[in-house]
């Protein structure tokens, strides 16, 4: 189910009770959303409150009550006011002015309070319209505020915190994230749960120990709810909102636009609010599913959006020509033209002896590099920011390059500098970064950065190093297979065994080689990942497979047993058999990468080995196994084939990633042996020489072996590394000189 909600990106949510839900948008405006009476799965517009001059965010919902008889909203604006309404007019009854900034946060306490964050880094309480306490809750900006069913307030900010508190009083500070806590919400009967600019949610008890974990965005996370069922939802600027359970992925929604905020329904039905405009509500229940012609909306809307943003070789997808282009002819044989289809590019070449034109395939871009550097006019910069400026003005294009000085060249007024500079440290991961506001404009005595500041300059503390690839959060897996290939492979070995006496009785049956289908079935769908399980019998298949087919005709099975660990049951059902006492994989393992071993058995294996390392479940055995896995793998180091040699990086840095975190310093020995073996290997491929010196790096700043790393001459790798043509391999070069710097 989706509505519109405005024409502008809606920036927060709010549930009103059992199921009404009110939205604060880019428009200015508050809107509050009620069931349909006539047709419960919609939600039709009840009212539109109108009063900030800006942007509206943050919402707090207000139950009926004497004073208010439907109810009422709190509202935060990034104007500093913040509204109280009531929906029985749909009026401001109050607008309370105090903070300086932009307000991030409102919520109220069990007394009735309304508290409100601050950009200006303040908490305000708020009684009858008036302020009754005030008080700076963190250094730096605070991005959101919370009240937990104890009582207890919780802050999120950009100096990387959360902070718990009772009234004024901070119980605990958590310490963490790496980038700034961007959202808040409550784990029931657990703690709280934080999204942060650094990609990551975490799960917090309320002592302040860290409990989980959560990495699977490619940007900056915004939001993060949770349901009672145990279900957790975060919203990201790459697009997805994701469910987890477990700490496990368990489904991504792509929407149309970045995901500002999510909240569940107490029906469990999950809200998202995007930036183009429109609220969606997902859901489980058959009976509330929206029909095919709003699927198919959603579908077009979704595509349209990324025809308009994708590239094919640096080239948007909307701006290639249509499949008109192909009436008229080529010029020469073998020319080649790229067309539009749908949302790819597709690449077609001349045939002048048939005199028409042959399709040749889609275009595939290689993975994007998000490290990548922008061009603007011709020039690369570590960024190229779109500046919405405010309302009315066109979007600007910002280059900025880390560390470097530089003055707009748009002629816009000095007031709209300290917007752009919050701008650019939030979104380049400087959330630490002191500003000196003592610097004024020699021409015109006005300040860069804040106007009305005294006129002198003086110099500020010396800038924070700002790591830029390292430590590594999270990890990498294969999530991805050719099924239609690996199910012929699988056929033509097991026909050839069939018509082979002495391997008949090895081969699969038609009822199992049917199942073996149902099971590549569910592995094909990958947006029920959360729902689908596989029948108890369907582990006897594939352990037939593993024990029983020869070394030689393993690797299609192996391509199976990857993505049926990468599936939660899938993952569950091995780990059960693992811990029987049949160590299957294990076994199988040391059987395919026995000397001389086949490389696709390689390839395929050491893939089945990274996407453990998704599943909570495996982990133990990751650790047991690590020192026999990490041998078994290690003549991958020097394999001739590239997709190899990458698939031993990835888990190398994944290896790394959780021996970090579990203290193992064995184990951190192990892997930063291999990581310098790949790292100072210099004709290996640039995405396998990176992961490998971002593990280095990793184990060096997070990690327990910093010194045995210069003993081993690290600093020859990273000088290496800095001289590398290649942007990223200088960068984390330079990452770990610092390192070896700061000893």
């Amino acid at each position: 189910m989706h509505f519109p909600s405005s024409a502008s990106c809606v920036r927060g949510i709010c549930i009103c009770g059992d199921s009404s839900i009110a939205t604060g948008s880019r428009d200015k405006t508050v809107r509050f959303w009620r069931v349909d009476e006539t047709e419960k799965s919609r939600y039709t517009l009840s009212k539109t409150m109108v009063g900030h001059n800006s942007f509206v965010g943050p919402l707090a919902w207000i139950p009926a009550n004497e004073r208010f008889p439907e109810g009422g909203i709190v509202s935060g604006g990034m104007d500093t006011y913040v509204f109280v309404w009531d929906l029985s007019t749909a009026q401001a009854i109050q607008t309370m002015k105090g903070h300086q900034l932009q307000v991030t946060g409102v919520t109220l306490d069990d007394q009735g309070d309304i508290l409100s964050s601050s950009i200006d880094c303040t908490v305000r309480r708020w009684r009858n319209g008036d302020t009754v306490e005030s008080w700076p809750a963190h250094q730096a900006p605070i991005q959101a505020i919370l009240k937990l069913p104890s009582g207890e307030v919780a802050t999120g900010s950009t100096d990387t915190t959360v902070k718990l508190w009772r009234g004024s009083k901070c119980l605990h500070t958590f310490i963490g994230h790496t980038d700034t806590v961007r959202g808040l919400g409550v784990m029931p009967n657990v703690g709280i749960l934080s999204a942060s600019h650094d990609g990551s949610i975490r799960l917090w008890a309320l002592s302040g120990e860290p409990l989980v974990e959560m990495v699977g965005h490619t940007s900056l996370v915004y939001c993060v709810a949770a349901h009672s069922s145990g279900v957790i939802a975060s919203g990201s600027e790459d697009r997805y909102t994701k469910l987890w359970r477990d700490a496990a992925c368990v489904q991504s929604i792509e929407h149309p636009g970045c995901v500002w905020d999510v909240k569940f329904l107490p029906n469990g039905d999950l809200v998202t609010a995007c930036s183009d405009g429109v609220i969606r509500i997902w859901t489980t229940d058959a009976d509330r599913m929206a029909g095919t012609p709003e699927l198919d909306a959603f579908e077009a809307q979704l595509s349209f959006y990324k025809s308009n943003t994708k590239t094919v070789g640096g080239i948007k997808v909307s701006e290639l020509p249509g499949l008109d282009a192909l009436q008229q002819p080529g010029t020469k044989n073998g020319q080649t033209k790229v067309i539009r289809e749908g949302d790819t590019g597709v690449a077609y070449s001349w045939n002048s002896a048939d005199y028409k034109w042959d399709k040749i395939g889609e275009i595939v871009d290689g993975p994007d590099d998000l490290q990548g550097r922008k061009k603007l006019d011709g020039v690369a910069y570590d960024y190229v920011f779109d500046v919405d400026i405010e309302d009315g003005e066109p979007i600007r294009k910002l280059p900025y390059n880390r560390g470097e000085q530089w003055l707009l060249k748009e002629g816009l007024p000095l007031t709209y500098k300290e917007q752009i500079v919050q701008f650019i440290l939030k979104n380049t991961g400087q959330a630490n970064v002191a500003l000196d506001y003592s610097f004024a404009d020699p021409y015109t005595g006005a300040n860069a950065y804040m106007p009305g500041q005294p006129s002198s300059f003086t110099s500020g503390p010396p800038e924070k190093y700002n790591f830029k690839y390292i430590p590594k959060r999270g990890m990498l897996y294969f999530d991805t297979a050719q099924f239609d290939g690996i199910l012929r492979k699988i056929a033509e070995f097991n026909n050839a065994m069939a018509s082979d006496e002495g391997q008949r009785l090895l081969s699969l049956n038609d009822a199992e080689s049917m199942r073996l289908n149902a099971i590549v079935a569910i592995l094909k769908d990958t947006s029920h990942y959360h729902t689908s399980a596989f029948a108890d019998t369907d582990m006897n298949i594939l352990i037939k497979m593993l024990t029983s087919w020869p070394v030689q005709m393993l690797f299609p099975v192996f391509d199976v047993v990857k993505m049926m660990i990468y599936h939660p049951h899938g993952a569950n059902l091995f780990v059960n058999c693992l811990q029987s006492g049949n160590d299957i994989l294990m076994d199988t393992f040391r059987r395919a990468t026995a000397a001389p071993a086949l490389a696709a058995n390689q390839l395929t294996s050491i893939r089945a080995v990274v996407n453990a390392f998704r599943q909570t479940c495996f982990r133990t055995w990751l650790v047991h196994h690590r020192s026999e896995i990490l041998d078994l793998f290690s003549e991958c180091c020097s394999s001739s084939n590239k997709n190899i040699r990458l698939s031993y990086s990835t888990l190398i840095l994944n290896y790394t990633v959780l021996l970090i975190d579990s203290k193992d310093e064995d184990g951190q020995q192990q892997v930063l042996s291999a990581a310098m073996e790949l790292g100072d290997a210099q004709e290996h491929d640039v995405d396998v020489r990176f992961r490998a010196l971002v593990a280095i790096g990793s184990l060096m700043l997070d990690g327990l072996v910093k010194h045995q790393a210069i003993q081993l001459d690290v600093k020859s790798i990273a000088e290496s590394a800095k001289s590398s043509k290649e942007a990223k391999i200088a960068e984390v070069g330079a990452d770990i000189e610092h390192l070896i710097k700061s000893v």
